[in-house]
């Protein structure tokens, strides 16, 4: 009877011994995934609060009920330099070092100018696409009165909402090094989740001629 109780003593102890390994193994998976996860967030992603409305209508900062928190992505520069048209976070070269997100418009090596609040690249007006047809420049700074601005190595960038931006025009073009990633998509609030990507099957017409007269160039 005795030796009975001994083998079953046994056998419950090997049971508890096996489900306490099991337990200990499913945690440390967990937090070796979560670990991971940590790992990736931080080298490839990066969340953000809007904190202005530079770049209104597309991103909505603090003056609204509920500020866009942003998605950047880092890995697509890994690969590839920045592309007109797509949002960039990089900190401001002064003595704030504030985050913001701006819209390259102008790529290293070419020359930039605003005419009729459009933008001209390399002397000639450029294509947009439709879903930016909002955008209406203003020649502020640099570019002030018809003036060009050469990028050198740099991007030019400009908030959306440039009659109150502090972008480029003031701060010069942004050296490739400076720039922390693409803006890629809004989180939050739910009703405007959505990818930051402009879509580029159709482009919006310049006018630069006369009214009613509609130019068309690359």
């Amino acid at each position: 009877m005795q030796q009975e109780l001994t083998i079953s003593g046994d056998k419950e102890s090997v049971v508890q011994t096996g489900w306490v390994k099991k337990l200990f193994r499913l945690f440390e998976r967990t937090f070796a995934i979560i670990g991971i996860g940590f790992i990736i967030y931080h080298v490839c992603f990066s969340v953000s609060a809007i904190r202005s409305d530079s770049m209104a209508p597309t991103l909505i900062g603090e003056n609204s009920a509920s500020p866009d928190i942003v998605l950047t992505e880092r890995i697509s520069y890994w690969f590839r330099k920045p592309r007109r048209w797509e949002i960039v976070k990089y900190h401001t070269q002064d003595l704030l070092d504030l985050e913001v997100m701006k819209r390259v418009v102008a790529l290293p090596g070419e020359t930039i100018t605003i005419r009729n609040h459009w933008l001209v690249i390399n002397g000639r007006p450029i294509e947009r696409p439709l879903s930016l047809d909002f955008l209406k420049y203003y020649p502020y700074g640099y570019l002030h009165k018809g003036r060009s601005e050469d990028c050198k190595d740099g991007y030019f960038v400009l908030g959306d909402d440039s009659k109150d931006s502090s972008d480029s025009r003031f701060d010069g073009a942004i050296a490739f090094s400076k720039l922390e990633g693409r803006a890629w998509l809004i989180l939050w609030p739910p009703n405007r989740f959505g990818l930051l990507t402009p879509k580029r099957t159709t482009n919006a017409k310049c006018r630069l001629s006369a009214p009613g007269k509609a130019m068309s160039t690359h």
